[in-house]
């Protein structure tokens, strides 16, 4: 029979089954007396993650998460829970086997379709041990050694059929090891110095060839690190701002991340151990339960106040603290923007531009390169009137082979600022033509510059002063003071946000500018923020010349 569903927004999953496998084989770790078997119980929070982890299709009962990101503070117990996910994926019924008498789904062991081999997973060996330590204990506590004849031994548990092995990014035989389940700790320190990002992404392909799951469980990353963290956000990013059309119907992917409310205060202690409770959810041992659930759960085990205690020593490090405990993702200290303070900026619903509201326009060019990566180009767009970037175009060179010699094409980018002129109200328009891009810039002034209200200058209406750099510094620091007072809006979209947290501040006597990061200079792109710079000065000389209104400004007359 199909499935059935039990009340209003029910889904089928085998979450409850797994979970009462859980409190009935395993026992709790750091239990405190030997003697007496404490189970292992979840909390409505992590059961919630767990039912989504294992939601399964409907229609044919296939899971549909095969990759998922558990992000929570310091001490919430990710370790243990996704401990006792492995274990079930090497022991429990986590495979789908049918509906029950009442269209509930049955499930079985991975063991009845392939030998399984699981994986505890970090970039080093004494990493491994948060999850793998746990892991023992809960086996060697509960049942389940007797139950499924398993041999919890310390490097490894001998299944009845298949194993469990903690492994770290130098093991050599990772890519034989083909695990249906794959744990991955601490993923914000997961980096390409660290074999970090080859060891996920062989975890990854292990599990999309078997059918398998990938949890990653990072504490908040730093930005512009590209660590494993960094990218599976970005990931979801991409899917979430609906910006990718074949991304609109990915489900693959569960990510779960809540941090602190942005605007907690930690120099006030109220609001501090309000956003520690948000962050902890469950685990938060306060009176009143978690903040999470009606009515409240039982108090959890991390005493927040205690944390709080902590941020008030001078010699911890708030970004670190704040990354830690509040679970916000960090900005490196040179940033030009922090992800908060972006993410404020994003209207609710999407912003409408009109044909005839003034718009400006920003450009910066390259020209490609023999060697190494090319910087990006540009362009963007900036409404005057309604306050709000958005990005045109952006034209990168691809990762990899096909980004050999790669060179930006110049038609398809000179044919999207013809569009841009069509499409909008361009009143002012302001590009870099320093990387091989003169002539153009040239070409457009020659084009468009009658129809232009607001100029660099007369004799060269489009072309930035790279030359003036007090203006260059004054651009960018309005630019942070308008994101910073909320007195702007952006599109939101990932390749804006990516480029706005890559950049850092590079001083000079006049203020600063924006450059990449200093160890990442290929990779980590910032060029839509230079474009954006340069339509958000162009749209800061319009409002100095009272082109504020919707009026359509008169093109060039055509000779017939």
């Amino acid at each position: 029979m199909p499935w059935v569903p039990q009340y209003e927004g029910d889904f089928p999953t085998l979450g409850w089954s797994v979970s009462d496998q859980m409190a009935e084989f395993l026992g709790r770790p750091d239990a405190g007396d030997e003697d007496t078997f404490e189970p292992f119980v979840l909390t409505a929070e992590q059961q919630d993650f767990l039912n989504e982890l294992y939601r399964l299709d409907p229609a044919t009962g296939k899971r549909v998460v095969h990759r998922s990101v558990l992000s929570r503070p310091r001490g919430w117990g990710k370790s243990p829970f996704v401990g006792a996910i492995m274990i079930a994926e090497g022991m429990f019924d986590v495979l789908f086997d049918g509906w029950d008498a009442e269209g509930q789904p049955v499930g079985k062991p991975w063991s009845t379709v392939r030998t399984p081999y699981v994986a505890i997973a970090a970039v080093t060996e004494e990493q491994t041990k948060n999850t793998w330590d746990p892991l023992l204990e809960m086996l060697r506590n509960g049942s389940a050694v007797d139950e499924f004849d398993c041999e919890p031994m310390d490097s490894f548990v001998n299944l009845r059929r298949g194993r469990m092995v903690p492994i770290t990014s130098s093991a050599t035989s990772i890519k034989g090891f083909k695990a249906v389940a794959a744990s991955m700790d601490q993923t914000e320190t997961w980096v390409k110095s660290n074999s970090g990002v080859k060891l996920a992404q062989t975890l990854r392909n292990n599990a999309t060839k078997l059918g398998g799951v990938t949890i990653e469980t990072p504490n908040a990353y730093t930005i512009g690190e590209r660590s494993v963290a960094e990218e599976s956000f970005a990931f979801w990013d991409l899917i979430q701002s609906g910006k990718h059309e074949a991304l609109e119907d990915v489900r693959s992917i569960f990510f779960d991340h809540r941090p602190a409310p942005a605007d907690t205060d930690i120099a006030d202690q109220e609001s501090l151990v309000h956003g520690l409770r948000v962050a902890y959810g469950d685990a938060s041992a306060h009176a009143d339960g978690c903040l999470l659930h009606d009515p409240p759960c039982e108090p959890g085990w991390s005493d927040v106040h205690r944390i709080a205690l902590d941020f008030l020593d001078t010699s911890n490090d708030p970004a670190s603290m704040r990354a830690d405990f509040l679970n916000q993702i960090d900005s490196a200290k040179d940033a030009f923007v922090t992800d908060p303070e972006l993410r404020a900026i994003i209207p609710a619903e999407d912003v409408e531009i009109s044909k005839v509201e003034p718009v400006t326009l920003g450009f910066d060019g390259s020209e490609g390169r023999k060697r190494g990566v090319a910087d990006s180009t540009v362009l963007v767009g900036y409404s005057v009137t309604q306050r709000h970037l958005f990005k045109i175009g952006l034209w990168e060179q691809p990762e990899g082979p096909k980004g050999e010699g790669w060179r930006p094409p110049k038609l398809e980018i000179e044919q999207a600022v013809a569009q841009a002129f069509k499409d909008y109200n361009v009143v002012g328009f302001y590009a870099d033509p320093s990387a091989g891009w003169a002539g153009e810039v040239k070409q457009w002034e020659a084009m468009y510059a009658k129809r232009l209200k607001v100029k660099m200058s007369i004799a060269e209406p489009i072309r930035w002063m790279q030359k003036n750099v007090t203006r260059t510094c004054e651009v960018f620091a309005q630019m942070y003071s308008a994101i910073a007072g909320l007195e702007m809006t952006f599109d939101g979209h990932p390749d804006m946000i990516r480029h706005f947290l890559n950049a850092r501040r590079d001083p000079r006597r006049a203020g600063w500018v924006l450059k990449k990061p200093d160890d990442d200079l290929d990779f980590s792109k910032i060029d839509l923020t230079w474009g954006a710079a340069f339509a958000y000065a162009a749209g800061l000389d319009a409002v100095g010349k009272g082109l504020t209104s919707g009026t359509r400004t008169r093109g060039p007359r055509r000779i017939r």
